[in-house]
């Protein structure tokens, strides 16, 4: 994954993440995330009672988009993407390591953490060059 993206997304704290229902029914969500640049995944915590905790073990694929914490429009700056929510206890157990240690106040909150494998990326970069676009596939 080219370091761009990486560097972007590392610096960034919060992802809109939609997910579609057994109806074909969108829903969106806004989390934190960890991202595992060395795998490619996206980690957040949720609870399973949520509609999206419902929603992705019977429905995996994902849609989602990054943009800066602060925004300035007139430099443009953001990530679409494309995954699948993956549950092994491998993922598992690193995100817990990962999330944990950037976000070590959510021990205080219940839920799990989940993990989204990213498949494909579209950076959108108007900070050097208008309607730069930068794209990665797994």
């Amino acid at each position: 994954m080219e370091k761009r993206i990486t560097d972007f997304i590392k610096e960034q704290s919060c992802i809109s993440i939609c997910c579609v229902d057994a109806e074909a029914r969108p829903h969106a969500f806004t989390c934190f995330y960890t991202f595992d640049a060395e795998e490619g995944y996206l980690y957040f915590k949720s609870s399973e009672d949520t509609l999206h905790g419902k929603i992705l073990p019977v429905n995996t694929a994902v849609a989602g988009s990054i943009v800066p914490n602060k925004l300035n429009p007139l430099q443009i700056k953001g990530i679409q993407l494309e995954g699948e929510y993956v549950n092994t206890d491998a993922e598992n157990s690193r995100g817990k390591k990962l999330y944990y240690l950037q976000h070590p106040y959510a021990l205080a909150t219940p839920g799990r953490i989940w993990c989204i494998k990213i498949n494909s990326i579209k950076m959108t970069d108007n900070t050097l060059v208008f309607g730069e676009k930068i794209k990665w596939e797994r």
